[in-house]
């Protein structure tokens, strides 16, 4: 019973937003990234909400996930959460609750929320509590994060954890 009052809810929060503005909905969304003609990034969503606003935003209540690529057009890293909101103008997708990343080489991170500018150095960032989990099992633990799409260089904040004495670590 408790699962609908929570739709109900949130059903009544969108119905209040789309009142004020003028609201396009879109089902199993594809959204291309690309820079020079190479295709740099894929946004899906199963639902997709466009907000016509002064300041137009995207936002998907069911959840996203970015499929980032390299110059080979091969999949260098994935972000996947539970909801996600991507600002028209400015590009920046904010993934959040239940994010994870994933790199190539199997890392795990973990977090309320990342951010994804592509006009950033290191375009993949949170300043909130991050959870890594590496493939040779070290977790480390760090509040704020920053990475390039690929989660290949990444860096923690206040960084803790099981930290390895050798060449076993893997970033």
């Amino acid at each position: 019973m408790q699962g609908c009052e929570n739709d109900l809810r949130e059903v009544e929060k969108v119905s209040k937003r789309t009142q004020s503005a003028q609201v396009d909905k879109s089902l199993e969304v594809e959204i291309i990234y690309s820079d020079s003609a190479k295709v740099k990034a894929r946004v899906l969503a199963p639902e997709l909400l466009h907000f016509k606003t002064k300041k137009p935003y995207y936002e998907m209540l069911k959840g996203a996930t970015v499929i980032f690529f390299d110059e080979n057009k091969k999949e260098s890293g994935r972000i996947v959460s539970d909801y996600a909101l991507m600002h028209e103008k400015s590009r920046i997708v904010e993934m959040r609750r239940n994010v994870v990343g994933t790199s190539q080489r199997g890392d795990v991170f973990k977090s309320d929320e990342l951010i994804w500018d592509p006009a950033r150095p290191k375009p993949i960032y949170s300043t909130k509590m991050v959870n890594v989990t590496q493939p040779n099992g070290n977790i480390l633990f760090g509040n704020g994060f920053s990475s390039d799409e690929g989660f290949k260089y990444w860096e923690l904040g206040e960084g803790s954890g099981n930290f390895p004495s050798g060449p076993e670590l893997t970033q």
